[in-house]
């Protein structure tokens, strides 16, 4: 048997290089879909547009995070990992929010969804939507994000209680 007893235990530093290129070819990967209005732009085939504007949104990002995976290596991406989780954390939503943050917040999170249903069928009936229907759009989707900082972490359980068939509701607690 070999002797092991004088081997040392690696050290854990923080990737340095690596991490970096990995990083890069990250956010690349995520930055990609904002390629599609200049694919749209050119003058090549709708069926050539059609392709890499896919590729750009649903093929292209995945496929760079895992170039990016690999480049890192375990240990980066357990170094990126941990600090992303400590930067959520320290500036993530809090769990509880006093009763007129959850009012605001639900008022933020349920508009943007009403408008997006009700637009396809009333909003050209209303002057301004017509005009800049992207644009306001744009803006719906960013409150729709924004509403779920707003209303903290309880609401993202409650909402991730959705994607669980086995969630129950805890009928003690909305006495209250």
């Amino acid at each position: 048997m070999p002797n092991f007893g004088n081997m040392k235990e690696p050290e854990k530093k923080s990737p340095t290089s690596r991490l970096w290129i990995g990083i890069i070819i990250l956010l690349v990967g995520f930055l990609s879909p904002l390629l599609i209005p200049v694919v749209l732009a050119t003058e090549w085939s709708t069926g050539v547009k059609s392709v890499i504007s896919g590729l750009l949104a649903f093929g292209i990002p995945e496929l760079f995070m895992i170039i990016a995976v690999g480049i890192m290596g375990k240990d980066g991406f357990n170094y990126l990992k941990r600090y992303l989780s400590f930067v959520l954390r320290k500036y993530g939503p809090p769990d509880v929010v006093s009763p007129l943050r959850y009012n605001v917040g639900l008022v933020m999170f349920i508009t943007p969804i009403l408008l997006s249903i009700i637009a396809p069928y009333f909003g050209h009936k209303v002057g301004f939507f017509e005009n800049s229907e992207i644009t306001i759009m744009i803006v719906l989707h960013v409150m729709l994000i924004i509403s779920l900082f707003v209303l903290g972490g309880d609401f993202w359980e409650k909402l991730r209680g959705l994607f669980i068939r086995r969630a129950k509701i805890d009928m003690g607690s909305l006495k209250k």
